[in-house]
């Protein structure tokens, strides 16, 4: 695995990453970043493409990102391999009027954005980061310094019917705490501005979320585990990154895309349902075989994607929620999602290649199949496959509490995903 971080473990530097993304727009600066410094280019889609084979370049549209090295061979001859992975994670989003004044305090009011665990949030050091948009168009990455949000439980003394279930109700329950209200004290928006270096008035909107500001850690008997807010799914972005970059350039173009939104259902310019991944694929194989309209569809059909994103790890208490024959181990390797229903893309052809490219990695790799009575999450997988015509397995490393404020999976399982995402774009 290449050294992107120097000195730093696989883990280690996973965790970096996660400190350094508290939002889709920071995932996708740090991502751009390791790209920049392993020699890759970035483009604008606004502008023409001059591509060679052996060029390395990414491109960036909102949270989003697609990085991409060009095959020595036509795409429509070789095909293409493509891993995916989600930017975004569940938190709260800002709303545009978020200045709440109630009960003697000023709070921030927010929205909750995916399907998390919000009970997990509660009694926690928060901040905003995200981006703000000054007069111009400009758009500035933020992050405010220190803890300056909270979202307090009610004591025991004051909800006696919580031992019996915490019930919270978003719109009034989950309304993070800003200061009390002096009347004189600065707000969020001036916050904001401060660390944007700009004037209140300069702002004229944004795109913020909630984020925890404890840093990614280890825990566990031996350490190996590591606990860190947004593992799902930068943990993928990660491995899919890392692993485009220690590969060894070849016959096919090798293909990253981190998209935004997943956790949302995908629904936008810039989500899996969108057309960015499908916009850049299609002009890389213009520019290469110009002339040819034959050449996307042909390069489609003779491509793979690996769809990137967490599994679940076998609970060590509630291991009656797994299917029995198929329940993943922390630091076991990648899992192999599949599901009866398409909420996983893989089919008997998706799993053996991977089967095969963990092989030549040396990599283990397990399989994660719901129970057949509860319902089953999905991915960008099935989305990606539908509208773009590709082969496409779904895997991820295993994890546990999925979707909590703070996450949990296996430092053992850095390298071997890494390795195993390699190996498939190195595919021969």
């Amino acid at each position: 695995m290449p050294d992107l971080s120097p000195g730093l473990s696989p883990g280690a530097d996973l965790r970096a990453l996660v400190d350094a993304s508290p939002s889709p727009f920071h995932a996708v600066a740090e991502l751009g970043r390791r790209l920049t410094a392993a020699g890759f280019t970035q483009l604008a889609e606004g502008d023409a493409w001059s591509l060679a084979p052996g060029g390395a370049h990414f491109v960036v549209r909102s949270g989003s990102l697609v990085a991409f090295r060009v095959g020595s061979a036509p795409a429509s001859e070789v095909g293409m391999r493509l891993v995916g992975a989600h930017t975004d994670s569940p938190t709260f989003r800002v709303r545009p009027r978020s200045d709440v004044r109630q009960a003697g305090y000023r709070l921030v009011g927010v929205e909750p954005y995916g399907g998390g665990l919000w009970h997990t949030w509660l009694d926690r050091e928060l901040t905003v980061a995200g981006r703000v948009v000054l007069r111009g168009g400009r758009s500035v990455p933020v992050r405010l310094d220190g803890a300056p949000l909270r979202l307090p439980s009610l004591a025991i003394h004051l909800d006696r019917g919580v031992r019996e279930g915490l019930t919270l109700d978003p719109q009034r329950h989950l309304v993070p705490v800003w200061s009390q209200d002096l009347g004189t004290e600065p707000g969020l928006t001036e916050a904001l501005a401060d660390a944007a270096g700009v004037v209140p008035a300069d702002v004229v909107g944004s795109d913020l979320v909630l984020a925890d500001t404890q840093p990614a850690g280890t825990t566990g008997a031996d350490g190996t585990w590591i606990a860190a807010p947004r593992l799902d799914d930068l943990a993928s972005c990660h491995a899919g990154v890392t692993a485009l970059v220690a590969a060894a350039p070849g016959e096919r173009t090798q293909v990253f895309v981190a998209n935004d939104h997943e956790e949302v259902g995908s629904g936008s310019m810039s989500g899996a349902r969108g057309s960015f991944l499908e916009d850049v694929v299609g002009r890389l194989v213009a520019v290469t075989e110009p002339g040819d309209p034959q050449a996307l569809p042909r390069a489609l059909a003779r491509s793979r994607l690996v769809s990137a994103d967490m599994a679940h790890a076998v609970h060590p208490t509630r291991y009656d929620r797994h299917e029995p024959a198929h329940a993943p181990q922390l630091g076991g390797g990648p899992v192999v999602k599949v599901n009866a229903n398409q909420a996983y893309a893989t089919d008997a052809a998706g799993a053996g290649w991977f089967a095969e490219r963990c092989a030549e990695a040396g990599v283990p790799f397990q399989w994660f199949v719901s129970r057949a009575d509860l319902p089953c999450g999905s991915t960008i997988g099935p989305l990606t496959a539908t509208r773009l015509g590709v082969a496409t397995v779904d895997v991820g490393a295993p994890m546990l509490a999925m979707h909590s404020c703070r996450e949990l999976a296996s430092a053992l399982d850095v390298p071997l995903v890494t390795a195993a995402l390699t190996s498939c774009y190195e595919d021969a």
